[in-house]
């Protein structure tokens, strides 16, 4: 039987449909400084917690036919979907160091701002409008320019084939394909959501590398406040990087009803997953329990 979306994923979205810009606050693990000391021997690694715009599923971008015409990039045919949060971010910021920081020994090597990562994240989406709470917890792959190629680019590409559905359109093709061609291209999904920012957005990668003291003089072409409508723009493309989260638990708590608040936790199993949970329920390649909230 092929994959089917995940229980969760439904009810995930309509949810998110109640929130003006959906947001969402991503954890990572940051290696703690020398002069910072970590909070014990054991624990090398201090929270992180910062707010990004959820960008939808990846491999869910919309076709460039059914798609509003603000999105100037090309995009690939309608050949996939997944269950994977995306959200995009600049490559000098700290967030992504601690992706490729945290991955599994052995998992990715370092980074050198290419594709790769594989370090643990959790995402929380809190949407009052139905009092509800959502925590996706999984490992974060960083797609860069190099995405259809290079030894991290093949593992992380692997891993997101891995969870991705084929939907039955035209152009099943994943494995490198150039934008020029009919197939599906992972470069032509980042360039898509490149292209789905807003021109200042997208300036917003030709800034100064972030976090670092305005004292210190801006680079050659950085200063905030720029708009990029080219597509291509060598300075913003270099800066630029999409996040997919690879969900291994998704939390859902329900506080709708105060005198009844429910909860339930989905756990991936896989395509031949089985129950490991008391009173949990095997749907696809998960598995659903209520909780406690």
């Amino acid at each position: 039987m092929p994959p089917q979306p995940a229980p969760w994923r439904a009810p995930f979205l309509s949810h998110l449909t109640h929130l003006p810009t959906p947001t969402l606050t991503l954890a990572t693990l940051h290696p703690a400084a020398q002069n910072e000391g970590p909070p014990t021997p054991s624990l090398p690694c201090l929270p992180r917690a910062r707010t990004c715009v959820f960008r939808g599923l990846w491999a869910s971008l919309p076709s460039a036919s059914s798609s509003p015409p603000k999105n100037p990039a090309p995009r690939n045919p309608p050949a996939f979907e997944s269950d994977l949060p995306v959200f995009t971010t600049d490559a000098r910021s700290d967030k992504l160091t601690e992706i490729f920081d945290s991955a599994a020994a052995g998992d990715v090597e370092a980074s050198g701002g290419t594709t790769g990562g594989g370090g643990p994240v959790e995402a929380v989406f809190w949407v009052e409008a139905v009092r509800t709470q959502w925590r996706v917890r999984g490992h974060a792959w960083v797609l860069a320019g190099d995405v259809d190629g290079g030894e991290g680019a093949r593992r992380c590409g692997g891993v997101l084939l891995g969870r991705m559905r084929k939907t039955g359109e035209a152009g099943e093709g994943a494995e490198g394909e150039g934008a020029e061609g009919g197939g599906w291209s992972f470069g032509r999904e980042v360039t898509g959501h490149f292209g789905a920012l807003s021109p200042l957005m997208r300036g917003s990668f030709r800034g100064p590398p972030p976090g670092t003291p305005v004292a210190y003089h801006a680079g050659k072409g950085e200063s905030v406040g720029q708009k990029v409508e080219d597509l291509e723009d060598e300075g913003a493309r270099r800066n630029f990087r999409v996040v997919v989260i690879v969900p291994d638990e998704v939390d859902q708590v329900d506080l709708s009803d105060e005198l009844k608040p429910r909860r339930w936790l989905y756990v991936y199993r896989g395509a031949e997953g089985e129950s490991k949970l008391p009173g949990g329920e095997v749907i696809g390649e998960w598995e659903k329990v209520e909780v406690w909230p």
